[in-house]
């Protein structure tokens, strides 16, 4: 079984519009050739034709079974009619969680002004994801991403189950501290390269996520995810299998920590 995290569905190119259904297609169709199972589709921050918003996405989706959603939320853009639809589609169990772009907009973790949004979170009893580390565009600002600020949001709310992605790359070890302080605190392994890894970059984040499991003890918060399309999901297997863990700790990674905290039904998936 494997479950990826961290998907999308935009098209970051931006040489042609790519319709919604051809992105979807795409990669189901790589799911299929690298037998993943399941994957989470992160709607991104902000809306055009190159990235479909969370209602076009869930609508999109609805005859996937192997597919969910985590709704992109804007800091900068959301609204109460935002509120009110991810919400409703949070009670209709049609988003899995909420993702965040610190970095990509100029906020940290713990500003009020997502207090809304973090309450719901914990009332639908669903994880909050943030962007973390290096952004994919150069006008991003990285004080922004840095996994240190988690901790703030984890502390004042308790309840409120939070991922790191891309374990807060390049700074993995700020990351390592604050998934081992906070109970509350997961950390997805995705983005760490782009396209597939050559030998010595997956030679150092071999050694990076290695050492962070022997710092921050047994897996039950790190998470598989690729960030497709950006990165290659079968270099990513690649990655995966060169990790010195024994094999049920690869699983816990691989998808028995994402299917508890995301309540994905694996046992409806090969129905």
């Amino acid at each position: 079984m494997i479950i990826d995290v961290h998907t999308h569905i935009n098209n970051y190119h931006e040489e042609r519009v790519t319709s919604i259904n051809e992105s979807l297609d795409l990669l189901v169709k790589t799911m299929e050739e690298n037998q993943i199972d399941y994957s989470l589709v992160l709607s991104s921050y902000k809306v055009n034709e190159h990235r479909p918003s969370t209602k076009r996405v869930v609508e999109a989706i609805a005859d996937r079974k192997n597919l969910g959603v985590v709704a992109g939320v804007s800091y900068l853009h959301h609204n109460h009619r935002d509120l009110r639809e991810i919400s409703e589609f949070l009670d209709d169990g049609l988003v899995k969680g909420l993702k965040f772009y610190p970095g990509y907009e100029p906020f940290y973790p713990n500003n009020e002004r997502l207090k809304v949004w973090y309450d719901m979170a914990i009332a639908y009893d669903v994880p909050v994801m943030f962007h973390s580390g290096d952004t994919y565009a150069p006008r991003g600002k990285v004080k922004y991403s840095h996994p240190i600020h988690h901790d703030d949001l984890a502390v004042d709310y308790p309840e409120l189950k939070i991922v790191i992605c891309h374990v807060g790359n390049p700074w993995i070890k700020d990351c390592m501290e604050v998934v081992y302080k906070n109970d509350n605190v997961y950390a997805d392994i995705s983005g760490l390269t782009l396209g597939d890894f050559n030998d010595k970059f997956e030679r150092y984040m071999k050694s990076e996520i290695e050492e962070m499991i022997t710092y921050a003890g047994d897996p039950k918060y790190l998470l598989y995810g690729t960030d497709w399309p950006i990165c290659n999901m079968d270099s990513y297997l690649k990655f995966m299998k060169h990790l010195e863990l024994p094999l049920d700790k690869k699983e816990l990674i691989l998808w028995k920590n994402a299917a508890e905290l995301f309540k994905i039904d694996v046992g409806k998936l090969h129905l």
